[in-house]
């Protein structure tokens, strides 16, 4: 990879890996077929089918459309090798208990970007009823009279375990009543996803959403919306390189705080026939600080990807991170291109201005490893980032996706360790 000046060019958005995976989980609570489109082809996706054909889901793809025949499922166990290496395993523990009244499950492993404690998964599911037994490496619950309805208020808002609480709840018996929940836009997509197949949910976007057993689930086809954080990667990216490009497909009310910071650093922005046209030129202003937030708040998805930038724009720039605690992993490889960053705690101080210079650097997680190919694309020379697997968990064939903007990149099947 090397950069090649400012990237111009349109893109189509592919679909949201963060909202696929929770609708791959859900569609095993349907004696039925699922039909979901524009699914994205990556890592993460395969993963999760390998897990679902493992319990004995019938798949099929033609393009972008992502065919479940869940009428049989043959089993209720899923070893802790399928699950170690992808979070949103821990999803089929909502709608397997649903389903079959038992799970047995590894524990969930993803990136190493800090602790993600699955308890307040566990405890949603006991306050419906189900006994959850934890050994060594592997989650058993069980719910042999099925699930019930229950209020559930949640120490602090979490994407997961929201995700599994409307999961279990489209089969409990009676009401459920979710509260300080998340209100991620992969949550909203979630909960129209399950009203498609039968279920009644009020509050959809709000942090209070209520909701009652289905009478009757039925096949669906539903559309993956367009991944707002690729979206935002090619954004960033057209910033650091100061570049002009138009994304389709995309709704700028999911972006607001990554367009927010983008205007403050200089960036212009419209809409034109759903498409989002940016302008990058006059990116130039640092920003005194960004603190992650959950939604709407700026993503931590994006973090390291805005720090890749900063370290373009002259000045001093904050960013803190309030929900992973090792998100900074990424400073240590900025480094060797050049990058001025110095962390304390849960903050760090971007020094930048200075012309970053190719170099070799791996990627130790997903976002991580999209913010290096950023900051080599405004890189001098040539970059190498080793471990592109992680990368490919979330983007599908981001040589492509960032070829199409003029960008010089080749994925190697084999790199040096």
């Amino acid at each position: 990879m090397r950069g090649n000046g400012p990237l111009e060019g349109e893109v189509k958005v592919q679909g949201s890996k963060n909202a696929a995976l929770p609708m791959m989980a859900a569609a095993v609570l349907h004696e039925g077929v699922t039909v979901l489109h524009n699914c994205p082809r990556i890592a993460d996706v395969f993963e999760m089918e390998a897990i679902l054909q493992s319990l004995g889901v019938k798949t099929a793809w033609k393009d972008h459309t992502l065919m479940m025949d869940c009428k049989k499922i043959r089993e209720s166990g899923i070893p802790g090798e399928e699950t170690r290496t992808m979070r949103s395993s821990i999803l089929l523990l909502g709608s397997m208990l649903g389903r079959c009244k038992r799970i047995r499950i590894g524990y969930p492993g993803g990136c190493t970007i800090g602790a993600r404690p699955v308890n307040l998964h566990l405890e949603a599911m006991k306050k419906m009823g189900a006994e959850i037994r934890e050994t060594e490496g592997e989650i058993c619950g069980e719910c042999p009279e099925g699930l019930s309805g229950a209020h559930i208020r949640f120490p602090i808002s979490s994407v997961g375990a929201t995700e599994n609480a409307l999961l279990a709840g489209v089969t409990a018996r009676g009401e459920t009543l979710l509260e300080n929940c998340a209100r991620e836009p992969e949550i909203q997509h979630l909960c129209c996803f399950l009203q498609a197949m039968g279920a009644e949910i009020r509050g959809i976007g709000t942090g209070k959403i209520w909701m009652r057993r289905a009478a009757a689930l039925r096949d669906v086809e539903y559309t993956i919306p367009s991944d707002r954080i690729v979206a935002g990667t090619c954004l960033y990216a057209a910033a650091a390189t100061r570049g002009q490009i138009s994304l389709k497909d995309v709704d700028p009310r999911e972006m607001r705080s990554v367009l927010t910071v983008y205007e403050k650093m200089g960036g212009q922005w419209e809409m034109r026939s759903g498409t989002l046209r940016a302008n990058a030129a006059g990116i130039r202003f640092p920003v005194e600080k960004v603190s992650t937030m959950p939604y709407p708040g700026f993503p931590t998805d994006m973090q390291s990807i805005l720090m890749a930038v900063l370290l373009t724009v002259p000045g001093e720039s904050r960013i803190e991170e309030t929900i992973f605690e090792k998100r900074f992993q990424i400073v240590e490889e900025l480094e060797k291109m050049g990058g001025r960053v110095t962390v304390s705690g849960r903050q760090a101080v971007i020094s930048g201005g200075r012309q970053l210079t190719g170099a070799a650097v791996c990627a130790r997680e997903l976002r991580g490893g999209a913010a290096l190919v950023v900051a080599g694309l405004s890189a001098q020379g040539e970059s190498v980032v080793k471990h592109a697997e992680y990368i490919e968990r979330g983007y599908e064939h981001p040589d492509q996706l960032f070829g199409q903007l003029g960008a010089v990149i080749r994925i190697r099947e084999q790199v040096e360790k």
